[in-house]
């Protein structure tokens, strides 16, 4: 497992006093606001102030004080140390999901998880195999899921 993960992207500035307007890719803007440490390039920069607009975290990073500061990091990744985040029981990064197998209900593989779609509400697991199969990330058809195994267990029915 990696010690820095993805979770946003810096899409552009917001104000005249360098702040930044950063997209999350968690399941809420709040998630990573919680963080009082982010890292862009490998380079740890303090959150000296964030909040939710819109759906993403305005954020003042130290040492980014002016407009052409937070332009500079416009399209920049941030990322954040896994050691950090504090996930409640049984929940986990999809980064550390990405690549397991996917099995069914009686073992047999039916291929890998390529990528996790969150169209709407709930999110879709998609399995490369022999075919590719969506799978809706509900508990119905996710029965379970086993980093340390390497695999997750689901439930198709007719049509998936």
């Amino acid at each position: 497992m990696n010690e820095f993960l993805d979770c946003g992207q810096i899409v552009n500035t917001h104000g005249i006093h360098g702040e930044v307007r950063i997209v999350p890719w968690a399941d809420s803007p709040d998630f990573l606001r919680q963080f009082s440490t982010l890292y862009v390039d490998g380079r740890a920069l303090a959150v000296t102030a964030s909040r939710v607009h819109k759906g993403s975290v305005i954020a003042r990073l130290q040492g980014v004080d002016t407009v052409e500061g937070a332009m500079a990091l416009k399209g920049k990744k941030v990322q954040l140390r896994r050691a950090d985040a504090k996930l409640p029981e049984g929940a986990f990064f999809l980064a550390d999901i990405i690549g397991l197998d996917v099995v069914d209900e009686n073992g047999n593989k039916l291929g890998t998880l390529k990528e996790v779609l969150s169209p709407s509400v709930q999110q879709i697991y998609v399995v490369e195999g022999q075919r590719e199969i969506m799978i809706p990330a509900v508990p119905e058809f996710i029965l379970e899921t086993n980093i340390e195994a390497g695999y997750i267990r689901v439930r198709l029915i007719e049509g998936m």
